[in-house]
C-alpha cells in the first residue's frame, strides 16, 4: 500500500488538540461549514502524497522533513523562552517553506504563474501566425478567444510547480531565515490562534512586491516574517546573519485580524482548539476567500511581461472530494 503522507505535519496539528477532546482537534470546512472532530493522523494526508516523479529522488522531501518536524516543539519553546538559536530559525522556516510548496493549496496557487505564462505565449506565438488556425467546428475562434471564454484551458500539473519548490526549498529557509520576525504571543486563553489546511497568512505591506507571512504554531503563539527582498538574489545564507525578531503580546483586535487572515487563507479546513460558540460565526463570514495569484502583464510586438502577485480574493468554496 502506498503511504498516507501528511502535507501538514502531524506535530504542528498536535499542538492545536482540544483539551475536552483529548487526542483530537475540532475542525470545520469552509465550503460546507461541516464540522467534525478528527486526530492528526487522519487528516491533512494524501496516499503517496511525498512522491514527486518530477525529481531525480522522487521522496527526497522526506529528508527534509527529517531535519524539521523533529525540532517542532523544541522551536515553539525556544521562541516563547527567547531563546532563539539556529536550529529554531531554519526549523520554523522550514515548516514555512514546506507548506507553501508541498500541500494542495500551495500546489494551486504556485501552478497559476505557468499557466499564464503558457497563456501569454499562446497569444505571441498565435499573433505571428505560429499556430494554425482553428477548425470550422469551432466557428473560427482564434485560440486566444477560446482561452478567453473558457472553451478550453490550459491545465498545469500541480506536481511541477511542486518539484520547482522542493528543488528550491533551502533557499527558501534562507530567505524566510535572514527576514525579519515578529512572535506573536496570544494571552487571550479563551480566544486562541486558528490553523488550517495552509497555515500561511499574507499580509500587504507598503512596499508592494511585498508580502508578510503569518504562521500560526500553537494556540497562543503565532509569527509574522516580514521578508527582506534585498537578499532575494543573493547567495543563500544558512548562517542567518540577518536574522532579527521583537516578541510581543497581541491584543485582541489583532488576535481577530491573525484568525481572520487564518480562515480567509485556508485552502478549505480550519482547525481549533475550543468549539466556542462564536467559532462557527467566524469561520462563516470569512469562508468565501482564498489564496490566488494576480497577474499584470504588459504588453508589445516582441512579447508580453509578466508580474505576479498573492493576494487574498472573495471566492465561492466547493466541497472538496476529500478533506484526508
Amino acid at each position: 500500500m502506498p503511504p498516507l503522507d501528511h502535507y501538514i505535519s502531524q506535530v504542528h496539528l498536535r499542538n492545536f488538540y482540544s483539551r475536552s477532546l483529548g487526542d483530537r482537534v475540532f475542525a470545520m470546512g469552509k465550503s460546507d461549514l461541516t464540522a467534525f472532530a478528527p486526530n492528526s493522523q487522519s487528516i491533512c494526508r494524501i496516499d503517496d502524497g511525498n512522491t514527486n516523479p518530477y525529481l531525480r529522488e522522487p521522496r527526497a522531501i522526506e529528508e527534509f522533513l527529517k531535519t524539521v518536524e523533529p525540532r517542532y516543539n523544541r522551536a515553539l519553546e525556544k521562541l516563547v523562552g527567547d531563546n532563539i538559536d539556529h536550529e529554531a530559525i531554519y526549523t520554523i522556516a522550514g515548516f514555512l517553506a514546506y507548506v507553501m510548496t508541498w500541500s494542495p493549496g500551495g500546489m494551486r496557487i504556485l501552478a497559476e504563474p505557468p499557466r499564464r505564462m503558457i497563456e501569454s505565449a499562446v497569444a505571441v506565438a498565435e499573433a505571428h501566425g505560429q499556430i494554425p488556425l482553428p477548425p470550422e467546428e469551432l466557428a473560427g475562434r482564434s485560440l486566444v478567444e477560446l482561452l478567453r471564454t473558457g472553451d478550453i484551458e490550459i491545465e498545469v500539473d500541480r506536481q511541477y510547480p511542486q518539484a520547482v519548490g522542493i528543488a528550491n526549498i533551502f533557499r527558501f529557509v534562507a530567505f524566510f531565515g535572514n527576514s525579519a520576525w515578529e512572535i506573536l504571543v496570544n494571552p487571550f486563553d479563551r480566544n486562541p490562534f486558528f490553523t488550517s489546511d495552509y497555515p500561511v497568512g499574507i499580509e500587504s505591506t507598503i512596499d508592494p512586491r511585498v508580502l508578510n507571512r503569518i504562521v500560526p504554531l500553537a494556540p497562543n503563539l503565532a509569527v509574522r516574517i516580514m521578508p527582506d527582498i534585498t537578499i532575494a538574489r543573493t547567495p543563500p545564507d544558512f548562517s542567518f546573519a540577518r536574522f532579527r525578531y521583537q516578541k510581543k503580546n497581541i491584543s485582541r483586535h489583532e488576535l481577530i485580524e491573525v484568525n481572520r487572515l487564518i480562515v480567509r487563507c485556508a485552502e478549505d479546513t480550519v482547525f481549533y482548539r475550543d468549539d466556542y460558540a462564536w467559532v462557527r460565526e467566524f469561520i462563516t463570514k470569512n469562508r468565501g476567500y482564498r489564496i490566488e495569484h494576480e497577474t499584470y502583464e504588459r504588453s508589445d510586438d516582441e512579447g508580453s511581461l509578466l508580474f505576479f502577485r498573492q493576494r487574498i480574493v472573495k471566492f465561492t468554496p466547493s466541497p472538496p472530494e476529500d478533506r484526508g
